[in-house]
């Protein structure tokens, strides 16, 4: 069995109830809701919530909630793999999809892609999605107030300041989807992660990516947001 898991605590530091706050007149959750259900490998769509508002925004989208999250998985220093573990309490999947409510821009299609390509790969523990980054070696710390490489015991002078393409490309994960196995959920992700280069679709978590990103929605639409508009009444 594979299924879709969004963790939306209660609460947030940056940007008060965050994961469902109306953007472009629909929950922030309702966007990953929905794109767990269009994946057509996806089997079940499950929210992990401490809070019983949550719960019932998650159920008018489509989403099972079938327990709640203990507060003490809910917290600023809770860590993925404690809602991981609380999950398979419960639940025996043979796939975790992992769907940040952060990232509302996904293709479901994408998420498809994911899974065949960990379903099909006999060595994998996980999959993750990312995108590439300046490479790290373009990058400055400042040590003693000036500034310095981030590689201090590179040979060449002034590494820093050669073409990018003299290093090997650097990626960032940027949770557009996640996918692990159960049997490995100790180390999280194992040792064998696959890549999956995706667009970067922007992770909300200021004011200012909840008004760029309903910009984005607004002027260039989105599969979701598309279906969200013809099915559920905006909301205000």
């Amino acid at each position: 069995m594979i299924i879709g898991l969004i963790p939306a605590r209660s609460g947030s530091r940056t940007v008060k109830n965050k994961n469902i706050k109306l953007l472009a007149g629909y929950p922030l959750i309702a966007y990953s809701i929905t794109a767990s259900r269009l994946s057509t490998k996806i089997e079940r769509t499950i929210v992990s919530t401490d809070s019983e508002e949550y719960v019932e925004i998650a159920r008018r989208y489509g989403a099972e909630v079938p327990f709640l999250r203990p507060a003490e998985y809910a917290t600023d220093t809770s860590t993925d793999m404690d809602f991981f573990k609380h999950l398979l309490k419960y639940i025996s999947p043979d796939f975790i999809v992992h769907l940040s409510p952060t990232v509302p821009l996904r293709d479901p299609a994408v998420i498809d892609t994911a899974i065949d390509k960990i379903v099909s790969d006999q060595v994998a523990t996980s999959l993750r999605s990312i995108h590439q980054v300046v490479p790290a070696h373009k990058l400055f710390t400042i040590r003693d107030g000036y500034l310095s490489g981030m590689f201090p015991h590179d040979p060449r002078p002034e590494y820093y300041n050669l073409p990018r393409q003299s290093f090997a490309p650097n990626y960032k994960g940027n949770g557009y989807v996640d996918i692990v196995l159960p049997e490995i959920i100790t180390n999280l992700h194992g040792s064998k992660i696959l890549p999956l280069i995706t667009d970067d679709i922007g992770d909300i978590n200021t004011e200012a990516d909840f008004e760029f990103i309903e910009w984005r929605l607004q002027k260039y639409g989105s599969v979701i947001y598309d279906y969200l508009k013809e099915n559920y009444k905006e909301e205000r």
